[in-house]
């Protein structure tokens, strides 16, 4: 299983570089994102952090960790960031489908990941509920 994990994620990668480049050159045309952010950022979550990826659409998560403790499922979202813009912002994290944490993926100008980050469940929760207290009793059903 751990070998035909390896080469699906060596041919998802061949995609990715090539979806990288027609990404960049998009954005050199148009100067807009093609918008593959997300599909790369779960890539090199799963590539860099030996991950399996979930099902397409799996509500709550888009990887799964395996260790002896048990078994995390983990929301990626990914980032490109151009500019020093602290007002950049991420997709919407949904608190409201099961998942035991978040990860975010940096990506640089040429979608390549300059960091990973991990939030458990419960401080991305706390996170939210400081901000909006409504978010508290969304998360907490």
């Amino acid at each position: 299983m751990a070998e035909q994990k390896s080469i699906e994620l060596a041919e998802i990668g061949k995609v990715i570089n090539q979806a990288r480049e027609l990404a960049m050159r998009y954005r050199d045309l148009t100067g807009r994102p093609l918008g593959i952010t997300g599909e790369v950022a779960e890539y090199e979550a799963a590539r860099l952090l030996g991950l399996q990826l979930a099902t397409v659409r799996q509500a709550g998560y888009d990887a799964i960790r395996t260790t002896s403790s048990g078994t995390h499922r983990l929301q990626v979202k990914g980032r490109c960031v151009l500019t020093k813009n602290p007002g950049q912002r991420i997709g919407s994290i949904d608190l409201d489908k099961e998942g035991d944490a978040v990860l975010l993926v940096l990506l640089d100008e040429n979608l390549q990941p300059t960091a990973v980050y991990e939030a458990a469940r419960a401080a991305v929760e706390n996170a939210c509920a400081r901000r909006d207290p409504k978010l508290a009793t969304s998360a907490a059903r």
